[in-house]
């Protein structure tokens, strides 16, 4: 077993750098893969990030990517970096149970999803597949088949969902990439909750399987340089979704690093804050102050800087979680009475709130939630960038099901995130700060559609001009 010392130095390494190292022969994967190995072994069992561990087969591919290092050959951005895929994602050989007791007997998947097979093919090390909460609608990291993930800052603390392994993984520095899925918030969310950089992205972009309306891949880690790096191998097409859930558009990933943003480009954006989400639950006086903070980093480089009502109504929230429930009702409805009975009793409660709904009335919920995305489009079509919180709260307990731990109200710290799934828009975080009793807070920066590449650029100049105290210094 690799020294303590020798694991940490080599986990706290991102992408990049290890691209760097292995260009310049002062380590191999597959010595990175052993340390990083042993790392999962020290502190998975407390943090609980893992469905599957693909020990063997990351081995191997580490052991590849060693060869091709070796001979000058290797692939691409991601060549020998070890990476995670959530629990929904499809893998040869694994089920996919949707974090759910209900579906322990889920059959194993026969075919790769198009990100696992663009990873694969890029030559990145496979670590295995991480956990997710209950049927992938909970903002925590509460399972009724994994039981509980937390936070590798504080293991009393939420560590999000419902990407819940994936930003434990990263948080704990199990690898630097992790591929998590986004349907209101779940990527961006548990990374606002760990420290991280993570990217919804524009919808699409990213073949996703399976498909369905708001959803999207994107990935989680520890900079917003290895974000993009993540995003130059898996979008791309794949040709069983190329005409259903992937839309070609060229984007030079790479300009995120070698061009990056400096105060006279920031100079030139018109940016707009927006930290009253008129809807869901308040925003904490603490996020607030946070968020202003970085509007005013953006106004001290000259940026063109004001505030913005809210987005949504009260209305328009209320029937996006209508329409949700009515998708999860579908599920519970769909189960055997001893499945439905080992289902988490907290989502059947949440469930069964649409339970009675007619038809007419999820139209109306369906009809309400496309107009949403007009009024997201319209009310920042004429800036460069949204700036506001992730979450109106910060991490609340981690056996918690969300922020309230109450199913009337169990979606309502999406308010800032979920806008942007419907309208289809980028969005990226960072950590921007912390509360006083030292829990993260992060910065969402909404775009344009396929204006990607130019919003990363804006949250890795904030990212490089943030203070110190907003940097986060990662949990040993």
């Amino acid at each position: 077993m690799a020294s303590t010392d020798h694991i940490s130095e080599l986990a706290a390494l991102t992408a990049s750098e290890l691209i760097d190292g292995y260009r310049q022969k002062d380590f191999t994967p597959s010595e990175v893969f052993a340390a990083i190995q042993d790392r999962i072994d020290q502190h998975n069992p407390e943090i609980n990030a893992f469905y599957v561990r693909e020990h063997a087969a990351a081995e191997r591919a580490a052991d590849q990517s060693t060869a091709r290092w070796t001979a000058g050959r290797a692939n691409t951005a991601l060549d020998g970096v070890p990476i995670t895929l959530k629990e929904n994602l499809a893998t040869v050989g694994t089920p996919s149970p949707a974090g759910t007791a209900a579906r322990a007997d889920a059959a194993p998947a026969t075919e790769d999803g198009p990100v696992a097979e663009l990873l694969s093919a890029a030559g990145a090390v496979r670590l295995g597949k991480t956990v997710m909460p209950e049927f992938g609608m909970l903002t925590s990291g509460v399972s009724s088949l994994h039981g509980v993930t937390r936070n590798p800052w504080n293991l009393d603390w939420t560590v999000g969902g419902s990407s819940a392994g994936s930003s434990a993984a990263a948080a704990a520095r199990f690898g630097p990439i992790h591929i998590g899925t986004d349907i209101g918030g779940s990527v961006r969310l548990p990374a606002n909750w760990t420290g991280l950089a993570a990217l919804k992205p524009t919808y699409a972009i990213v073949p996703v399987d399976v498909p369905y309306i708001g959803r999207h891949v994107g990935p989680l880690a520890r900079t917003i340089d290895d974000v993009a790096r993540a995003m130059q191998v898996i979008a791309q097409p794949d040709e069983r979704y190329r005409d259903y859930t992937y839309q070609e558009r060229p984007a030079d990933w790479g300009a995120v690093a070698s061009s990056p943003y400096d105060e006279s480009d920031i100079a030139k954006l018109r940016v707009a804050i927006h930290t009253d989400a008129g809807c869901g639950l308040p925003t904490d006086p603490e996020i607030r102050a946070v968020i202003h903070s970085v509007g005013k980093a953006f106004e001290e480089a000259g940026a063109c800087v004001e505030e913005i009502d809210p987005i949504m109504t009260p209305h328009q929230f209320e029937m996006l979680c209508l329409f949700f429930r009515a998708r999860a009702w579908r599920e519970v409805k769909n189960l055997s009475r001893s499945s439905r009975e080992a289902a988490l009793p907290y989502f059947v409660q949440w469930a069964l709130g649409a339970a009675d709904l007619s038809a007419t009335e999820l139209l109306n919920a369906y009809d309400t939630v496309q107009a949403m995305r007009g009024a997201v489009i319209q009310a920042t079509r004429s800036y460069d960038v949204i700036l506001s919180p992730v979450a109106p709260v910060a991490a609340f307990p981690a056996d918690w099901c969300g922020p309230t731990n109450d199913p009337a109200t169990a979606l309502h710290d999406i308010v800032y995130t979920v806008p942007y799934n419907f309208s289809e828009q980028p969005a990226a975080t960072v950590n921007a700060g912390f509360t006083a009793d030292g829990r993260p807070v992060g910065a969402q920066f909404a775009g344009r559609r396929f204006d990607d590449v130019r919003l990363l650029q804006i949250a890795r100049w904030f990212e490089q001009a943030r203070p110190a105290t907003a940097v986060p210094v990662w949990p040993r």
